[in-house]
């Protein structure tokens, strides 16, 4: 564990104590650029999908990065909007620690990071490490590796992000979240280009509920895994009934 995480990893998210963890940890590592170059990628998926077999490597792909975004998106953003504290994610100098399964089980970073100083002036400087330099490169590798649409990958990262916020807001009730809901709902990034993030998920009336519905705005494809089912929140629940039979 990194020791300027400690206060925030307690209760529920004590679970990432050995998830964001430095060179010295003794689990076997693997550079996370190996994984995305090479055969690396189709090696760990084929390891995860001897688990579902037959299925559509997009789709192992996708259920694969979600996995990936589960484990890295909540401490990383809950570090930097809770305690401040900006961690080196740059992807070239990550190593990725893989369970029995091929899944990720933890990152090793080069160093434990710092305080952030000054303060960010706003998201986009704020998260630039983790969306242009960790998110962005991660994501372009697995979609061009097994042709998969690149907005599936930033939707199952938007999709963390946005439930992390939630956790956040209900845990934390004085926490100050404006950048991270101000990353989530800007259309655009400083630079013009367009905001790959942007509002992933929406709340929906549905007849005979009195309360709204988390849905997220595009569908993980984990139908293309054999024996798994839709996500709760999948857009293609109300769309497409027959992909839940």
């Amino acid at each position: 564990m990194i020791p300027a995480l400690a206060p925030l990893l307690i209760a529920d998210f004590q679970h990432y104590r050995d998830v964001l963890v430095l060179p010295d940890d003794p689990r076997a590592s693997v550079p996370l650029r190996t994984i995305l170059t090479g055969d690396g990628l189709s090696d760990v998926l084929t390891r995860f999908g001897s688990a579902y077999p037959p299925s559509d490597p997009r789709g192992l792909a996708s259920l694969w990065s979600k996995h990936y975004f589960i484990k890295l998106i909540p401490p990383v953003v809950a570090a930097s909007l809770i305690l401040d504290h900006r961690l080196p994610l740059h992807l070239d100098h990550l190593q990725l620690i893989l369970d029995d399964n091929g899944l990720p089980a933890a990152f090793k970073l080069p160093d434990p990071g710092q305080h952030w100083t000054p303060a960010p002036v706003d998201a986009f400087a704020r998260f630039d490490d983790v969306v242009e330099h960790h998110l962005r490169p991660f994501i372009d590798a697995i979609a061009r590796t097994v042709r998969l649409s690149p907005n599936v990958l930033w939707s199952n990262a938007g999709n963390y992000f946005e439930w992390l916020l939630g956790v956040l807001a209900n845990a934390m009730s004085h926490a100050d979240l404006t950048h991270g809901h101000q990353l989530l709902n800007a259309g655009h990034l400083p630079d013009g280009r367009r905001n790959p993030l942007f509002q992933p998920v929406r709340y929906i009336e549905v007849d005979g509920r009195p309360e709204l519905k988390r849905q997220r705005r595009i569908c993980c494809i984990r139908y293309r895994v054999s024996g798994v089912e839709l996500c709760d929140n999948c857009p293609l629940l109300h769309r497409r009934p027959d992909l839940t039979s």
